[in-house]
């Protein structure tokens, strides 16, 4: 069985790069381990509720007839129409630390008109570095060793407002402890503080439907239960996949969206065949994440706005810095995110009333718990601990839940195999998307994009640069 290319994970980013390749004629695969696709952004239905996974918002929002930036992009590679995801913007968003809050939306003049009333001493400061980061073309890569807090205090001199600035960026996307890649903190402030949030009234499963519906009109194939347990490979290039089940399928081109690490793992268990001509090539070693999260989704029987929660968004810090790292403790409870799908200026109210809460986490305490039953008493306790926290920052929610749903870093990596539950994958990101294989590549999180539109502009790039060439 052959292919011109076998997408390895049908996330968003996979199925992004197939539907760009299968536009152009090729033969794809996607093969995908688990019963359902979207990989870290999918969703499930629980006890009659459809929940989200992982989409707390959709950021690189543009409004509909934007010409620039990579959501329009991504519409015209992909040959949708504006109305398809059926985006609708945020209510509005804050950051929340002791003594200080500041209010961002969709509109960047707000967050502007705050951080001028805050920190008046500050906003100059603040506005050439909105200048430096919308000066710079979207994707520039920059040398690994510029990181945000460096660029930062080159703009800005008071540690809180720096603080403030920092924390969604850095839950929204860093796969490195306290701070980020400067690469990817321009993404990333670019698509929280300029472009700003949106969703579907659907939630993911309308931007999921959208996506495997064109793909599978196109000739695409989906392979679903098909979890892939090595990929072969021969003088320098992959020329196969083995399934879990044993069957093998060759292809001209891989493309990877499972993260680097566990690629590499695959390519170790695809080297008998190297080994045995001695020809074994040397697999660069990778370095996993650790960052990860556990999170409780309330459903409430009133919107959040009914109870006094009226933000899309909060990003929540009862110390004045924030510590975004693998926690000593299980949960760590002093920060934390709280977002609700109903706090988007949709056309008609949502059905159903959320509150989402989520906070970082030690993956091997999830990992090592004894049994089951401790499992599940952990997760009650430190969901409580979570909701108690909480009430510094927001009304009490605890008498209107009607149900409960809590996840953590366990169910993470056992829905999408990364390692130690990391949400962002390695901390070390391959822009270019290339492995030690010439035609073995990386998409989505680990080659660098993240969230729902980075997710999908990685797979269309990488697509357009190693697989169509010219055509792309």
């Amino acid at each position: 069985m052959r292919y011109d290319t076998v997408i390895i994970g049908a996330g968003l980013s996979g199925l992004a790069a197939g539907i760009r390749l299968a536009h152009f004629d090729r033969r794809v695969c996607l093969l995908e381990r688990h019963t359902t696709i979207g990989g870290l952004n999918s969703f499930y239905r629980l006890r009659g509720r459809t929940h989200d996974v992982g989409l707390h918002a959709v950021t690189n929002y543009n409004p509909k007839g934007s010409k620039s930036g990579p959501l329009p992009r991504i519409l015209r590679q992909l040959r949708f129409s504006w109305d398809d995801f059926g985006f609708s913007p945020q209510v509005s968003s804050k950051i929340s630390f002791p003594g200080v809050t500041l209010r961002f939306s969709n509109d960047p003049g707000l967050l502007e008109s705050e951080i001028a009333l805050r920190f008046p001493g500050e906003i100059e400061g603040f506005r050439r570095l909105v200048k430096f980061v919308e000066d710079q073309p979207w994707g520039t890569a920059f040398p690994t060793s510029m990181t945000a807090r460096g660029t930062l205090a080159e703009y800005l001199r008071d540690p809180l407002l720096i603080e403030m600035l920092l924390y969604p960026v850095l839950f929204y996307g860093s796969a490195a402890p306290h701070d980020v890649e400067l690469t990817q903190f321009l993404i990333l402030f670019r698509s929280i503080y300029r472009d700003g949030f949106a969703r579907p009234y659907e939630g993911v499963r309308r931007i999921l439907s959208v996506l495997v519906k064109r793909f599978r009109h196109l000739g695409g194939e989906i392979r679903l239960r098909s979890g892939v347990q090595a990929i072969e490979s021969r003088s320098g290039k992959a020329v196969a996949v083995v399934l879990d089940d044993g069957t093998r399928i060759e292809a001209d081109t891989i493309l990877s969206s499972a993260g680097s690490v566990e690629t590499a793992r695959l390519c170790e268990a695809g080297l008998s065949e190297d080994v045995a001509n001695g020809d074994s090539p040397a697999i660069p070693s990778q370095v996993p994440g650790e960052l990860t999260f556990f999170e409780s989704i309330a459903m409430l029987d009133r919107p959040p706005a009914e109870l006094g929660i009226p933000e899309t968004t909060m990003f929540y810090c009862g110390t004045p810095r924030f510590r975004y790292q693998n926690p000593g403790e299980p949960c760590n409870v002093d920060s934390g995110v709280i977002c609700s799908p109903n706090n988007f200026a949709y056309e008609l109210p949502l059905p159903e009333s959320t509150l989402r809460l989520t906070v970082m986490a030690n993956n091997r305490f999830w990992f090592e718990r004894p049994s089951e039953e401790d499992y599940q008493e952990q997760k009650r306790i430190w969901r409580e601990r979570i909701f108690a926290a909480a009430l510094s920052h927001i009304p009490d929610f605890r008498p209107n839940i009607v149900d409960i749903d809590t996840f953590s870093p366990r169910t993470i990596r056992k829905y999408t195999g990364h390692h130690n539950g990391c949400v962002y994958g390695s901390p070390h990101k391959q822009w270019d998307g290339t492995t030690h294989l010439s035609n073995l590549f990386l998409c989505g999180t680990d080659q660098g994009m993240l969230g729902i539109v980075g997710a999908m502009f990685s797979g269309i790039s990488m697509a357009n640069k190693h697989v169509l060439g010219s055509q792309g």
